[in-house]
């Protein structure tokens, strides 16, 4: 159930745009167990002027920014796993892995409103938090 928010500083074919949100999605999937078609993905693109990033990168245009807003309770090795499985898909996609930063935000269950405005620590998600 991650909310997440991918951020770049150039413009992509809508074909390149989907590969890079599809590699970021299936690392949630394969890190944090997700269900495939639990999806809540965003592509931003920035005006570079608007988004100033690292000077020392050798392609600063492809600096990306992944935000993963999700539930609290994902071990450090999951994490581990996410932050890996995000560098290297989008390094498939042309995105160097020093090009990439990834900020994780942990949510406790009780601070979403999920189906019809019902806090999340109350559903069956259907997956596993503590992974």
């Amino acid at each position: 159930m991650p909310s997440t928010t991918i951020e770049i500083r150039t413009s992509y074919s809508p074909e390149q745009e989907t590969a890079i949100i599809d590699a970021v999605q299936a690392a949630l999937v394969e890190a944090f167990k997700i269900p495939v078609d639990d999806r809540c993905v965003r592509l931003i693109c920035h005006a570079p002027h608007r988004f100033i990033c690292p000077s020392d990168r050798s392609s600063p245009e492809r600096y990306t920014v992944v935000t993963v807003t999700a539930f609290q309770g994902r071990s450090l090795e999951a994490k581990r796993r996410l932050y890996q499985a995000i560098v290297g898909n989008l390094a498939q996609c042309g995105i160097a892995r020093d090009h990439v930063k990834i900020l994780l935000h942990e949510v406790p269950l009780e601070n979403w409103g999920l189906r019809g405005g019902v806090p999340a620590s109350e559903l069956n998600l259907g997956f596993e938090v503590n992974v």
